[in-house]
């Protein structure tokens, strides 16, 4: 079997992250979010290129997650990441998030939720990779399974593994 030169994951990985960039960019266009969509975005908090305060990263030292609703300021898009000014328990915080950095991203508005294969630091690193965008079913205001703690159950989904379309070796 040949190997994947081209890295099909890591351009899924990539155009996923598209999706967000371009939500995110139209938010920031506007400065509100439409009808009733809100984001729960978690990230590693010491991934390359992450800018949080000391009282934060000492509080989230792996990850963290943010809810983009009703009261943010100052969302700015680039290529590779984001910038938001957020309330941490009525301390105003400015984030700068690359979206490699990403880990998920819910609306649970629609029930709509993307994972990303993104190790933390002591995590080994895996040469599988494990992209999931599916519905997920809300029940009276549970955490979405992307801000789940580790070890907690996921809630049930169609999951898509992108090893399921390599060939094996």
């Amino acid at each position: 079997m040949g190997q994947d030169h081209i890295r099909y994951d890591i351009l899924a990985q990539d155009a996923l992250r598209g999706v967000i960039r371009k939500v995110l960019t139209e938010v920031a266009a506007t400065g509100r979010l439409p009808g009733d969509h809100h984001f729960f975005i978690t990230f590693l908090t010491g991934a390359p290129g992450v800018r949080i305060s000391q009282h934060l990263k000492a509080k989230y030292p792996e990850q963290m997650t943010i809810v983009i609703q009703h009261q943010f300021w100052d969302l700015k898009i680039s290529e590779s990441q984001f910038e938001i000014g957020l309330s941490f328990s009525d301390v105003p915080e400015k984030l700068v998030v690359p979206f490699n950095a990403i880990r998920g991203f819910y609306d649970p508005s629609v029930n709509f939720e993307l994972e990303f294969d993104v190790p933390l630091a002591d995590e080994e690193e895996e040469t599988s990779s494990e992209i999931t965008a599916y519905p997920v079913p809300v029940e009276g205001g549970e955490a979405p399974a992307a801000a789940a703690k580790e070890g907690e159950e996921k809630k049930p989904g169609s999951v898509v593994s992108l090893d399921a379309f390599r060939k094996k070796q």
